[in-house]
């Protein structure tokens, strides 16, 4: 097991009494509880954790958070492993297996020929030859990616939570914390999120920020979890920041404890709807760009400090830090008091200030006005080049010289965390004083504090969230915007003015320089930036995707402003004028299983049950998916095949009496007083005119003049239709409807509200349905009271009705509706009532054979998108000439949809009276190939009441062609010849449905 090589002795937040042992790339190794595995692995001496995206070079730890570019590992094994995550977020615990991102051998023959593969070479190269790019993707894509997706169901469970709150605060240091107690104080209702498994933010990593910091913290922390209000979110991350303050939290619930008890999620998505936001999100420190930047043992400066202070870990023996602020020389004065050397400070300012002053007094060698322009070493680093600068750090001053050191802590500044801000549609602006880029001008209910805004001074931080947190409160209608907090004494001392270095001159010109790595995970380099302008791209969005600039999961904290400032120099503008490249979600990547919740296998698409489903399950039904619903298919009785059931339950419907269960079909109140002028806008049929307890069939068509749907609309009052939709369709339906009041017609007084759960339906159909409804209602019945097409309110079975007498079957029929609540109860006296009459429950494939005898079509089935009325012998459902037209109406002119040679709906019977045509099938002019296609089956069944098979089909010039003999081939095995007939195979006058 290997030793703790870089451990301090003391001090740090971990519990030296809980040793947790785990395993890096096969290496069994010892950890704390409180450490990550990348502390933990600096802390047992591994110096290489993963190589690198494109050359496979080998890359340490960088950072400490969030910003992490290089230590991308996999942990666990199986379908239950999880890759690329960052090792310095992930907590250590007891067993835990990580492997860090090897080098494959295309990796590795790429790093031997680096310097033939700059940016874009693979479009340049391999694109060129369609023979050559198919040669050359399998081994490019082997080049490429980081993890590997683990194979499998995964076994973790998910959560998703839906939360409201006055103010979300993103981010719980200094500036978060006293935002969200002034928040609280004022009585909000307070979400604090933070991704650390401590909230603190910065003071975990800098207990010296202020006199007291830890005890603040913990009084801070304290006052907060006795708020009932105020919800603490530890190990969570607010990933993305959409419209209207909603806002994606995704939680790690159990990816910290080494076994998962109960049913427990790994994780949990929270969806937040906040009426204020603050963002806290702190800032990343920028690293310094100069040759070899990617050795291992190259560190930024903060990072240093915190595995010192946090984890009591030395990252190495013999420090160099560059840095070009006053910021970084604590870590210098640090790494000193905990017994290690500082081979030197290197500062690229000429005249550093009071804070080079006591580093001096320290004993540390302060080297003002050069800079590190290279890095020594391969697998370590083993030392440094410096130079002398001159006074903009443009150019060298004067010849290199070597310093011997392992470790090289760099800081260019500080970079705002502006992805949250930049996902809510603040654009970053440049500030010349903060040297980064500050967030915009907000377009949401928020507001940026602390670092997140450019504030680095520990008490303005303090003063800002404070401020921030009342006046969120107050926007959120708690309290008057003036809290009463009690800041701490945190002034920090004045500093020297920083400069600004994004780029490290060296001896040779930047195309010739060992690689100046601006952005680590994807090996881009300020050669390739500058590569990019001379080929012509000046955009920062073109260079990022021409580079792969910023592409990572690690959305470009380390490497953007950086790149940015290249970008600038090269094409000879400003940072401002160049700007920067727009964050989008993820901030850092997110599981699909928090995305997706529990909403997977049999959850993945709600499953919808009529009122009658219990019954339909004791009677042994079988089931048909449809548009989410499961309605019962057929009614098989024991040993009883699908076609002997359908066949039972289509004559009883044509000879006595059959009962559908019809609830799904959508069903859309309308009401105002411009809804018939609506619903004749919509329809091609009129409806201003049809009279109170009146229904009509009715056809919807798009723009463009092709059938969208169909259903029957009926005339409840004056003012108020009940329109009927296809099941599939229901939802369609209604955007649809929605769609055009609210952005075409705005000024129409039409109120829409989808009923279809509100209803239960019971088709009674048949020649003796008017015998069974009569033994349960109060309503006249009778063809001159009850005509065809009308509606009745009574009371059926003792529940108030609504009983439409419409018909999809071509018989005598009656759809009662009633509250879903009493759907089965007056499904099973309606079953009751028709039992003397052979009552028999009949499923949707039924419902399809009684509808294709009649020639009914079902759009979406004999309709694919491309048909108008006239191709389906509907043009008599089509009014011209009405005042205000309807949705399609000029598109029927169209000359295609006026062809003679259109595909039009006939009937097809085969011409053996016996054979089966099959659903798709061609129908084509000859049996002997080659024959011409005239079209094809789209329903197809054998009809019990005719005792044959039928067909519907649409066939080119259809309707002229009747008569005609067509053939439908059959795979190896010849074809079927058939005659063209009406559609209309049963009751073609349609007396049965009427009388």
């Amino acid at each position: 097991m290997t030793s703790h090589a870089r451990r301090l002795a003391s001090g740090g937040r971990i519990d030296r009494d809980s040793p947790l042992s785990f395993a890096f790339d096969g290496r069994a190794m010892q950890g704390f509880a409180g450490d990550t595995l990348a502390s933990a692995l600096l802390a047992n001496g591994v110096d290489v954790v993963a190589r690198s995206f494109k050359y496979g070079r080998p890359r340490g730890v960088v950072g400490h958070g969030a910003e992490e570019p290089n230590a991308i590992v996999g942990i666990g094994s199986g379908a239950a492993s999880v890759p690329n995550q960052r090792a310095t977020q992930v907590e250590l615990v007891e067993g835990l297996r990580a492997e860090g991102v090897r080098s494959s051998p295309y990796k590795r023959l790429a790093a031997a020929f680096a310097g033939l593969l700059p940016a874009g070479f693979y479009y340049k190269t391999f694109m060129a030859s369609r023979r050559l790019w198919a040669a050359a993707e399998h081994g490019l894509r082997q080049t490429t990616g980081l993890g590997s997706v683990p194979g499998g169901a995964d076994p973790d469970r998910y959560q998703t939570v839906n939360q409201h709150c006055d103010v979300l605060v993103a981010g719980a240091g200094p500036a978060g914390l006293m935002a969200a107690l002034a928040a609280a104080r004022a009585g909000a209702r307070v979400l604090l999120a933070d991704e650390q498994s401590e909230m603190g933010g910065s003071l975990l990593a800098s207990p010296l920020a202020f006199g007291g910091a830890e005890q603040w913290l913990a009084d801070a922390l304290a006052e907060l979890q006795s708020h009932p209000q105020v919800l603490l979110l530890p190990r969570s991350t607010v990933f993305g920041y959409y419209d209207h303050n909603f806002l994606a939290v995704v939680e790690r619930c159990s990816d910290h404890l080494p076994s998962v008890v109960g049913h427990a999620p790994r994780q949990r998505l929270h969806r937040v709807r906040a009426k204020q936001t603050v963002l806290a999100t702190g800032a990343v420190e920028r690293p310094l760009v100069f040759a070899g930047n990617d050795i291992p043992g190259v560190m930024l400066a903060s990072s240093v400090a915190a595995y010192l202070h946090r984890y009591a870990v030395a990252a190495g023996e013999r420090l160099l830090l560059f840095t070009c602020n006053d910021g970084a020389y604590g870590v210098a004065l640090d790494w000193l008091a905990a017994g290690r050397e500082v081979a030197a400070i290197v500062d690229s300012r000429a005249e550093p200030g009071a804070c080079a002053s006591r580093a001096r007094a320290a004993g540390i060698d302060v080297v003002a006005g050069h800079g590190v322009i290279e890095a020594l070493g391969g697998k370590r680093v083993q030392g440094a080049l410096l130079a002398p600068l001159n006074a903009d750090a443009t150019r060298l001053d004067g010849p290199p010289r070597r310093i011997d050191c392992d470790l090289v802590a760099s800081s260019g500044g500080w970079n705002p965390t502006l992805h949250l801000s930049s996902q809510a549609g603040a654009r970053p602006v440049w500030s010349e004083r903060a040297v980064a880029f500050l967030p915009g001008e907000p377009r949401q209910a928020t507001r940026s504090v602390g670092a997140a805004a450019g504030t680095f001074a520990i008490g303005d931080c303090l003063r800002q969230g404070a401020e921030a947190g009342a006046q969120a409160a107050a926007l959120a209608g708690c309290g008057d915007g003036h809290v009463a907090v009690d800041l701490p004494d945190a002034e920090a001392p004045a500093e020297q003015a920083a400069q600004a270095l994004f780029l490290v001159p060296h001896c040779r010109p930047v195309s010739r320089a060992p690689r100046q790595f601006v952005d680590l995970q994807l090996d881009v380099t300020a050669a390739d930036i500058e590569l990019a302008v001379r080929e012509g791209y000046r955009s920062v969005e073109h260079v990022k995707r021409y580079t792969a600039l910023g592409f990572g999961t690690d959305q470009g904290k380390l490497g953007n402003v950086n790149g940015v400032a290249i970008l600038a120099a090269a094409s000879g503008r400003s940072i401002a004028e160049t700007g920067t490249t727009v964050f989008r979600p993820a901030y850092t990547p997110a599981t699909f299983g928090a995305i997706a919740g529990r909403d997977v296998g049999d959850l993945f698409d709600p499953e919808r049950h009529t009122a009658m489903h219990a019954w339909h399950l004791r009677r042994g039904a079988a089931w048909e998916n449809v548009s989410r619903w499961k309605r019962p298919w057929y009614y098989p009785k024991p040993g009883e095949p699908i076609r002997d059931a359908v066949a039972r339950e289509c004559l009883a419907a044509r000879n006595g009496v059959g009962l559908l269960d019809a609830s799904t079909l959508g069903k859309i109140d309308i009401q105002g007083r411009d809804a018939a002028l609506f619903l004749d806008r919509i329809y091609t049929g009129g409806f201003r005119r049809l009279g109170i307890g009146r229904c009509r069939y009715g056809l919807m068509l798009r723009e463009d003049g092709t059938i969208f749907d169909d259903g029957v609309a009926a005339r409840l009052l004056a003012n108020r239709y009940l329109m009927h939709t296809t099941t599939g369709n229901a939802e369609a339906v209604y955007a649809w409807l929605e769609r055009w009041l609210q952005t075409e017609w705005p000024q129409l007084d039409v109120q829409l509200a989808s009923v279809t759960d509100h209803w239960a339906t019971a088709a009674l159909v048949g020649p003796k349905s008017r015998a069974v409804l009569g033994k349960l209602c109060d309503l006249d019945l009778s063809n001159e009271a009850f005509p065809f097409m009308s509606v009745r309110e009574g009371a059926v079975g003792g529940v108030a009705a609504r009983v439409f007498r419409i018909s999809f079957s071509g018989e005598l029929s009656y759809e009662v509706n009633v509250s879903a609540r009493h759907g089965e109860r007056v499904w099973e006296a309606l079953m009751a009532a028709g039992e003397e009459f052979g009552i028999t429950p009949y499923g949707t494939e039924t419902m399809h054979v009684l509808r294709a005898e009649k020639g009914f079509i079902i759009v979406g089935q004999d309709t694919d998108g491309s048909m108008t009325p006239d191709d389906m012998g509907l043009g008599w459902a089509v009014r011209q000439g009405k005042p205000f037209g309807f949705i399609g109406d000029r598109s029927l002119e169209i000359a295609d949809h006026r062809r003679g040679d259109r595909l039009q709906l006939v009937g097809l019977q085969s011409a053996d009276g016996a054979s089966a045509l099959a659903e798709g099938a061609a129908v084509v002019a000859s049996a002997d190939p080659p024959a011409s296609t005239l079209g094809h089956v789209t329903s197809s069944y054998f009809s019990a009441a005719l005792n044959r098979p039928i067909a519907l089909a649409m066939v080119k010039n259809g309707r002229g062609r009747l008569g005609e003999t067509v053939y439908c081939p059959r795979p190896g095995a010849g074809s079927v010849a058939a005659r063209l007939v009406d559609p209309v195979f049963y009751d073609p006058e349609g007396r049965r449905m009427r009388d």
